[in-house]
């Protein structure tokens, strides 16, 4: 019994932009397959990909910020066709005040997926129906994955002894953390390190520092 041989969907590059409306660009590098549609369009795009091509999952929505961009935010749809053996990307660009249709009513996966996108990077979502925070806590404040935000955050949460709770306070560096020696001990540190006083040297014939203990 022959098996079949199952090829990716190269045909799929070659008319995407005339087949598939919205769709503005298409390419095959390295058998990688990726499509660029309009963000308007982005709901009736994969919808295509899904009854018409054979995608049947959405494995993945990512984002990455390029803040030189003009639309700052690349939305990548990445989908998984287990008939055809292929994969595709999807790319929409995003300015950082345009909303994004929601695929949830294609894939209801698409929801957590949307949420991580608006909790790390700001993008907003219509139609999502509980876009909410899902990795960062309920107050927390900005989006960390954008480019511009700061390493150390805007705000800090301990636990005040005072009130009995986690709370939280803007960012405050101590100076103990503020003083930072690059430096490499094998290189000479003028210093001694931490644990390296048990190892000092001593003039020769000298005693012991720990004598063995007699036995008794």
């Amino acid at each position: 019994m022959s098996v079949p041989v199952v090829t990716p969907a190269l045909d799929l590059i070659q008319n995407a932009t005339t087949s598939i409306p919205g769709v503005r660009e298409a390419w095959n590098k390295v058998g990688e397959l990726t499509l660029v549609a309009d963000r308007d369009m982005i709901v009736d795009v994969l919808r295509t990909l899904r009854d018409e091509h054979g995608f049947q999952q959405l494995m993945e929505i990512a984002a990455v910020d390029y803040p030189s961009r003009g639309s700052r935010f690349e939305l990548n749809y990445h989908l998984l066709s287990l008939t055809r053996n292929s994969r595709v990307r999807v790319k929409v660009h995003v300015a950082e005040d345009e909303i994004v249709p929601s695929v949830t009513g294609l894939w209801p996966v698409a929801g957590w997926l949307e949420r991580e996108c608006w909790d790390l990077f700001g993008i907003l979502f219509e139609g999502n129906p509980d876009l909410r925070r899902i990795l960062t806590d309920y107050g927390f404040q900005g989006h960390p994955f954008r480019k511009d935000f700061p390493l150390t955050g805007y705000v800090e949460l301990r636990y005040s002894e005072e009130a009995k709770r986690v709370v939280y306070e803007p960012v405050k560096l101590p100076q103990d953390f503020r003083t930072f020696d690059f430096l490499s001990p094998w290189e000479g540190a003028q210093y001694v390190l931490p644990g390296d006083e048990k190892a000092a040297p001593h003039s020769p014939g000298a005693q012991s520092p720990a004598p063995p203990p007699e036995k008794t």
